[in-house]
C-alpha cells in the first residue's frame, strides 16, 4: 500500500494507512467472500426499505438492486476481483457497487458492518442448515436400505467389544437412523434460532432514522410460522451473540461423533478378524507395498474428520467466552471455523450416503460369529425367571454353567443334561430351547426391541418419514 493511503471504510480518523502486516491479520475476504449472495440479499433489502420510509427514492433502489445483481453475477461466473485491502466481503461489495451506482453511497444508512454481517451469517445459516439436513436425510435414507437388506443377517451385538446377545445387522444400524434422526432435531433448532433478523441494531445502539425493521425482516424471510417479522430485540446482543455459530459447530460435531463411530463399526466390521462386510471398491484404497490390502480408507478419514469438528466447536468456545459487550474484533475469526464444519460435514455425510449402497454382508460370516451360545446365556436366565427363580439367583446358576462350560471345554448348549439338572432343580431338559436363535430373537417383540417384527415396523416407519 502506497505511504499515506487511507482505508477506505474508517480511514478519515487516521493520518496513515495501515501497515502491510495490519492488513494482513486483518483481512478476511478470503474467507468471507462466500457470503457474497448473502451480503447481496441483504444490501437489497436494506436498500428496499430506506426507499420504503423514504430515505432513498425508488429510482435510486431500484439502481442499486440492479447494480448488485450485476455484482453477484460476476462473482458467480468467478470475474470479480477480490481485494484485500477493503478487508471483507461487505466492503469488496459495496466499493465496487459505489463506482458504478452514485446512489450507492446511501445504502450504508442506518446500518454497520456489526449489524451487516450478523444478518448475512444468520442468512447464511438457514441455508447451510437446510443443505445439512438434506445430507443427512440422504444417510438415513441409506441407512434404511442397507437394514432392510440385512434383517436376516444375524450378529452378535457388543458390549465392552466382547460377544453380548444377538442382534439383526438392520436393528445395530437402525440404531444410526435414530442418532441420525436426533441430530436432524438439532440442526433445525439451529435455523429456527437464526430466523430472526438482527439489522437494523447498527454498531450497537441502532440508529435515529425512521428505518423499519419490520418490513427489512419480511424482505428477507426472518418471518415465523405464521408469516410474522421476527426481530432481534436488543441491539448490543444481536451484534455479539455468537450462539448460532456455537450450536451449528455443537450439531456438526454431534453428527461428526454419530459418523465416527459408524465408521469404527464399518472398519471392524471389514477386517479379516470380523469379515461380516465387504466394502465397495470405491470406498477403499491399496497399499503402496502390501498389494494384498484392502483398507477402509474413506471411513478412516470421515473418523479423523470428526475430531476436526469437534475442535472447531473447541475454538469457538474458547474465543467467545472472555469477550466483554458487545462487538469485538475476535470475532472476525468466528467464521472460519463454521465454514469448515458445513464443508466437512456435508462432505462425510455425502461420502457415508454413497458409500452404503455398495455395503455387502457376508452372511456365512455372521451366521458363524452368531453361533456362540453363550450369546444366548441371558435368555437362559430369563428361562429360568418364567420358572419363578429370583434374577440374582437364576443369573449365578447361569454363571456356574458357564464356569462349567469353560472346565469341561464344551459349548454351553452341548452340556451333558445329566451336570446340568446337579447345578439347579428349576434347569429342566427343556433348558436347551432357549438357544434357539430364531426364537430368542423374535421373542424380543416389545418397542425398542430387536425382534424381526419390531424391526421391519422401525424399518417402514424410517421410510414414511
Amino acid at each position: 500500500m502506497a505511504e499515506g493511503k487511507k482505508q477506505a471504510t474508517w480511514g478519515g480518523r487516521f493520518s496513515e494507512g495501515p501497515a502491510e502486516l495490519m492488513l494482513r491479520i486483518g483481512e478476511s475476504v478470503s474467507f468471507d467472500q462466500r457470503l457474497a449472495p448473502f451480503d447481496v440479499q441483504g444490501s437489497k433489502a436494506q436498500a428496499a426499505m430506506l426507499a420504503h420510509v423514504g430515505i432513498i427514492t425508488d429510482e435510486e433502489r431500484d439502481a442499486i438492486q440492479a447494480g448488485l445483481d450485476a455484482i453477484l453475477a460476476k462473482v458467480e461466473a468467478g470475474e470479480f476481483f477480490w481485494d484485500p485491502e477493503l478487508e471483507d466481503v461487505h466492503m469488496n461489495i459495496e466499493q465496487a457497487l459505489t463506482q458504478e451506482v452514485p446512489a450507492a453511497a446511501k445504502l450504508h444508512t442506518a446500518r454497520s458492518r456489526n449489524d451487516q454481517v450478523a444478518t448475512d451469517m444468520r442468512l447464511w445459516f438457514k441455508y447451510a442448515c437446510d443443505e445439512v439436513d438434506a445430507s443427512l436425510a440422504a444417510v438415513i435414507a441409506s441407512l434404511v436400505d442397507l437394514a432392510e437388506r440385512t434383517q436376516t443377517v444375524i450378529i452378535p451385538g457388543y458390549t465392552h467389544l466382547q460377544r453380548a446377545q444377538p442382534v439383526s445387522m438392520a436393528h445395530h444400524l437402525l440404531a444410526y437412523v435414530e442418532m441420525f434422526a436426533r441430530d436432524r432435531t438439532r440442526i433445525a433448532a439451529v435455523k429456527e434460532q437464526a430466523n430472526v433478523c438482527p439489522l437494523g441494531s447498527g454498531a450497537i445502539a441502532g440508529t435515529t432514522l425512521p428505518i423499519d425493521r419490520e418490513f427489512v425482516a419480511n424482505e428477507l424471510g426472518f418471518v415465523d410460522a405464521q408469516g410474522r417479522p421476527q426481530v432481534t430485540q436488543n441491539s448490543m446482543d444481536a451484534v455479539s451473540d455468537r450462539d448460532s455459530f456455537i450450536q451449528f459447530a455443537s450439531a456438526c460435531a454431534s453428527i461428526g461423533v454419530h459418523l465416527s463411530r459408524l465408521a469404527e463399526d464399518f472398519i471392524l466390521w471389514s477386517s479379516a478378524e470380523f469379515g461380516f462386510v465387504k466394502l465397495p471398491d470405491a470406498f477403499t484404497t491399496g497399499s503402496s507395498l502390501m498389494p494384498q490390502k484392502k483398507n477402509p480408507d474413506a471411513f478412516e478419514l470421515i473418523r479423523g474428520k470428526s475430531a476436526r469438528l469437534t475442535g472447531n466447536l473447541q475454538m469457538l468456545l474458547t474465543m467467545v467466552k472472555g469477550l466483554p459487550l458487545t462487538y469485538n474484533r475476535d470475532l472476525q475469526e468466528d467464521k472460519p471455523p463454521v465454514f469448515d464444519s458445513f464443508d466437512q460435514t456435508v462432505l462425510i455425510l455425502d461420502c457415508v450416503a454413497a458409500c452404503l449402497p455398495g455395503v455387502q454382508a457376508d452372511a456365512k460370516r455372521c451366521a458363524a460369529a452368531v453361533a456362540d451360545p453363550a450369546l444366548l446365556a441371558t435368555d437362559v436366565v430369563d428361562y429360568l425367571v418364567k420358572k419363578a427363580v429370583p434374577f440374582r439367583e437364576a443369573h449365578h446358576v447361569v454363571g456356574a454353567l458357564v464356569g462349567l462350560s469353560e472346565q469341561l471345554e464344551t459349548p454351553l448348549n452341548e452340556l451333558p443334561y445329566e451336570k446340568v439338572a446337579k447345578i439347579h432343580a428349576a434347569l429342566g431338559a427343556d433348558w436347551i430351547d432357549a438357544f434357539d436363535l430364531g426364537k430368542a430373537l423374535a421373542a424380543r417383540d416389545k418397542p425398542g426391541m430387536p425382534g424381526p417384527d419390531q424391526v421391519a415396523a422401525r424399518i417402514e416407519h424410517w421410510r414414511q418419514k
